[in-house]
């Protein structure tokens, strides 16, 4: 595997045959203010760009990155070779090697799994709405669901959280903690309250923690909240639109990918 020293490598025991990795700003060709290895094609920079930045992701990993339609929705889509990019879905699965489940995020919450046996890999794209669903019912569900169709055992899933928007950036109203709270009153210590009435602050790594462990998933790697992992304060590692799309127009998007050789 190639790109970036840079590029974050996840380090969590995949079982032999399996890797991931996710990208950062940096190995890419994009200007300002997608500088320089921007990977969404929707967000106004040189198409050629994120073309040459898209292909240099192909040769880093030697399989086929899938591109969804991202809708802050609760669709899983199931990869082949044949997939196309521009899928509408927020996760996507397979079972096939050679093909990259791919979610792009620029401050949404990226979640890699991994059954244990190595089967199958999937890769869900988590920000709040996504991660809330309808009665408790999200993304994380909905992937944890079609991983369970392809696998041959019972056992839980290796899950890795990537970086995404802190817990001290992530500003929020007062409808969002509820969407949470209403469904798990354990959800009450993921949100701080701010000074402004209605107001708080939200913990959505330790939110997508909750709701794992309540599937069973307790092998749970990567973002723990802290400094290093938020995409807002980082601003020459990552990008992030809540940081950037009001004060520069627009941001660029990193990538989270898992596959089977």
């Amino acid at each position: 595997m190639g790109g970036p020293s840079e590029w974050l490598v996840p380090d969590w025991p995949l079982p032999a045959g399996i890797h991931a990795l996710f990208t950062t700003r940096d190995g890419g060709v994009s200007v300002s203010p997608f500088d320089s290895f921007n990977l969404g094609d929707h967000v106004r920079d040189d198409p050629l760009a994120v073309t040459t930045n898209r292909q240099r992701l192909q040769e880093a990993t030697g399989a086929r990155p899938v591109f969804l339609s991202q809708v802050h929705g609760v669709e899983v889509a199931t990869l082949d070779g044949a997939t196309p990019d521009g899928t509408e879905a927020d996760a996507c699965l397979t079972g096939h090697p050679g093909v990259a489940c791919t979610v792009m995020v620029a401050d949404c919450l990226p979640v890699l799994w991994c059954l244990p046996d190595g089967s199958a890999v999937a890769a869900s794209h988590a920000g709040w709405r996504g991660l809330a669903g309808q009665d408790g019912h999200g993304i994380l569900e909905t992937t944890m669901q079609a991983l369970q169709v392809l696998s041959a055992t019972a056992a839980a899933p290796l899950v890795w959280l990537g970086p995404c928007i802190g817990p001290r950036a992530f500003e929020v109203g007062a409808e969002v903690r509820e969407a949470f709270v209403s469904v798990d009153a354990d959800a009450t210590r993921c949100f701080e309250a701010l000074p402004a009435e209605g107001k708080y602050l939200a913990n959505l790594p330790a939110l997508a923690r909750l709701r794992l462990g309540a599937m069973g998933v307790t092998k749970v790697f990567g973002n723990d909240g802290s400094d290093a992992w938020c995409t807002v304060t980082q601003s020459s590692r990552f990008f992030s639109h809540r940081r950037d799309a009001a004060r520069l127009g627009s941001t660029g998007r990193m990538a989270a990918c898992i596959w089977k050789v």
